[in-house]
């Protein structure tokens, strides 16, 4: 089978990168980066800055972009936002469904409508498998739902990427769906749901557990979608699969890999500008624990905890799970003890960049800096995709 991928919320490549490291012979065939409300599309650019583009289609909103005009692929991936991913009746009744606008699942389920891949990649913040917090599970009900009316099976896990050998405790649900008509679809619903779970499914081969587990299921009818997004909740743990209107899951525990430590990522000479400072005690606040006495709009009085975060961060450890607003006054915002120095500072661009296994300077295309740092902070860890391609390439050598 032909190694053709289609990347739909492409960041900065994440996806590209990881798959092209593992063999060069995968080839990106059209990508979509679109930023809402921003004039000047950095992530886009900085991709085509790697790649060149393809087409006047890629850096504008996916919802205008007419989905038979997207070449022929054989695997999409993809890193779309977790959102409400609820449904109503259309007006003319149970014949269609009209899911909230904007809700970026419903650009990849109408991209798979239309283009048929016979297999899938995404990913998407662990909380997916538990929202809304009225209705736990829901939302990934619904995804499921899609996928097994277009005749797929699905299997999910969550992984932290720390657990497998990176450099950073990013946990983050991956979600690997298969035609049940391809060889690899006939093979692996030959197989017992133990033997996926555990040995011999898609990421049990790549992100190996240790084999003391307990699964639960539950039947859902998935031809329904009003009525999943309606009444449907359900416990997912953190790795599963579904197949034939069955869903499995079980909670696992990682077979441990050594992890890359902040240390053996820090950069030396760092330049003044990112050191703290006269800062140094409204760090210390920001990262202390708290318990602030709060008043709601009704009047109910009521107090505010949050616990401490390491401060400074420990060289000796993997990085915290970077956000969009790394390096700005948050308490989120790693800040280390320079080696050299052994002054305060915040990571440079190029440690964010290591941190997510991206090259050096990958980001340094002109964008503004701060804008750097929220691209690491969006992006994938790519050694987990360059894992997970190299399974793939023998599941496509056989196809």
């Amino acid at each position: 089978m032909e190694k053709t991928i289609c990347e739909l919320f492409a960041g900065v490549g994440g996806f590209r990168l990881g798959f092209e490291r593992e063999n060069p012979e995968w080839k990106t065939v059209w990508f979509s980066q679109w930023e809402p409300g921003k004039t000047k599309q950095w992530a886009h650019d900085c991709y085509v800055s790697h790649w060149g583009d393809i087409d006047e289609r890629t850096g504008i909103d996916i919802g205008e972009v007419d989905k038979s005009l997207i070449p022929d692929h054989n695997l999409l991936v993809g890193g779309f936002p977790c959102q409400d991913y609820s449904v109503a009746r259309s007006l003319s009744g149970s014949q269609g469904i009209e899911g909230k606008k904007g809700v970026l699942w419903w650009q990849i389920r109408d991209t798979i409508e239309t283009k048929k891949p016979p297999f899938c990649l995404f990913e998407n913040v662990d909380r997916l498998l538990k929202s809304p917090a009225s209705q736990r599970g829901r939302d990934f009900g619904v995804i499921l739902a899609c996928l097994a009316q277009f005749n797929y099976s699905v299997e999910w896990r969550v992984v932290n990427a720390a657990d497998y050998g990176a450099g950073q405790r990013r946990r983050r649900v991956f979600i690997f769906a298969y035609k049940n008509n391809t060889k690899y679809g006939v093979t692996q619903n030959g197989l017992s749901i133990d033997e996926i779970l555990k040995s011999s499914g898609f990421f049990a081969k790549v992100f190996p557990i240790e084999q003391e587990i307990k699964i639960s299921s539950t039947t859902f009818d998935f031809s329904d979608i009003a009525s999943i997004s309606e009444k449907f909740a359900f416990q997912f743990e953190n790795l599963g699969c579904m197949r034939n209107g069955i869903i499995y899951t079980t909670d696992s525990k990682p077979i441990m890999e050594k992890p890359i430590t902040l240390r053996e990522m820090v950069e030396s000479d760092v330049d003044e500008k990112y050191y703290l400072g006269k800062n140094l005690e409204k760090w210390k606040y920001l990262k202390g624990a708290k318990k602030i006495l709060r008043t709601s709009k009704t009047g109910h009085q009521y107090y505010f905890s949050e616990g401490p975060i390491a401060f400074p961060d420990n060289l000796d450890m993997p990085a915290r799970t970077m956000l969009t607003s790394e390096s700005s006054v948050n308490r989120s915002t790693h800040v280390i003890e320079d080696p050299q120095t052994k002054q305060y500072r915040l990571l440079t661009p190029i440690e964010t960049e290591r941190i997510q296994g991206f090259d050096d300077n990958w980001t340094n295309t002109g964008m503004p800096e701060k804008f750097r740092y929220f691209c690491m902070g969006n992006a994938l860890v790519v050694p987990m995709i360059t894992r997970m391609a190299k399974q793939l390439d023998l599941i496509f050598s056989e196809e």
